[in-house]
């Protein structure tokens, strides 16, 4: 028992470092190894955690899921999220729960997939249980957002709290929102359940403080010598933060929407545009004319009166008077009158 409480103890030290490790290079490096790091952790936790694999110590039961794997994803989501503000906790947030709900669903494929082949099962990947599963999602989600919740709460000026304290306290109160979480979505109803609350509390009270060290650790470092200053968001900010990102999204659809309708329009403009363009009736080039009675030659070689040819080859239309000259010839009897 001793050798599996040391390896334990070395696994959780080793994870905890390098998530904190990869999040601390994100200023040269960027947030991406430290997103794919929490999603590798997040498989294994879950693999881990169907398996059942645990350390048996007097009156407690520490799950290496949890104690390892879970523990060390809520180190990294808290030090994102008090250093990079709640946009890069929301991704942190969904690789967690995406590669949460992909673990079991590749585990059943694969499962059904030796079924199907005839083969011998496969004791090595456990078959998860859609209960527990579903449990383990939503309690994981909920705590992370409980996280920035409390870390808020706890930073406000009245209550004052030293970063030790408000530290603590914010991891604790999220180790022990989760047990009651998830041990109600996946046990509430059977006869252990009150055992597994009572001893899920008691361990991770225990995995609090043997992890709070490394996390008060990493944010003084952080904040004082890095000069990574520690905001004071408003209670509740990263759920606002949320609903400005879908009302974001709504504002995008709305402008995609109304450029497409003015792209309509301007489809129709051009329409209507090239439409009166091809009704438009020009008369170019040379015009075949009789040099004495002014008729006109068509193309099809006919020929039509002065008057009728250009009436039907523009717009133009003709009304009839007499000018000056003619009527002395055609009129004479008629004297011009003058004003």
């Amino acid at each position: 028992m001793k050798n599996e409480l040391f390896i334990l103890i070395a696994e959780a030290i080793g994870v905890y470092f390098l998530v904190l490790w990869a999040h601390s290079l994100r200023s040269r490096a960027g947030l991406a190894y430290f997103y794919a790091l929490i999603g590798g952790l997040t498989a294994v936790m879950s693999w881990v955690t169907d398996a059942g694999v645990r350390v048996n110590l007097p009156h407690v039961s520490l799950m290496v899921g949890s104690t390892v794997f879970y523990t060390a994803l809520l180190l990294g989501v808290f030090v994102v999220y008090v250093f990079d503000g709640p946009r890069a906790t929301r991704v942190a947030i969904f690789t967690i729960a995406g590669v949460s709900i992909m673990v079991p669903i590749i585990a059943l494929i694969l499962h059904l997939q030796i079924k199907l082949s005839d083969s011998p099962p496969i004791g090595h990947v456990p078959i998860p249980s859609l209960r527990i599963n579903t449990a383990s999602v939503c309690a994981t989600v909920a705590d992370l957002l409980f996280l920035a919740i409390a870390w808020e709460f706890l930073g406000k000026p009245r209550i004052n709290l030293p970063l030790w304290l408000r530290s603590f306290l914010t991891l604790l109160g999220v180790m022990w929102l989760d047990v009651i979480l998830f041990s109600t979505g996946a046990f509430l109803g059977t006869p252990a359940y009150a055992e597994i609350v009572t001893g899920t509390l008691l361990s991770r009270l225990i995995i609090s403080v043997f992890a709070y060290p490394f996390l008060y650790l990493y944010l003084k470092h952080q904040n004082q010598k890095v000069g990574l200053a520690i905001e004071h968001r408003p209670v509740l900010s990263i759920l606002k933060e949320v609903t400005e990102v879908r009302l974001e999204l709504t504002l995008a659809q709305q402008e995609i929407e109304r450029r497409k309708q003015v792209e309509r329009e301007k489809e129709g403009l051009i329409e209507e545009l090239q439409q009166a363009l091809n009704e438009v009736k020009t008369l170019r080039g040379i015009l075949p004319t009789c040099a004495y009675c002014k008729n006109i030659r068509d193309e099809a070689g006919d020929w039509h009166q002065l008057e009728e040819f250009i009436q039907s080859h523009s717009e133009a239309k003709f009304s009839h008077g007499i000018c000056p000259d003619c009527r002395k010839v055609h009129f004479p009897q008629i004297r011009e009158e003058r004003v």
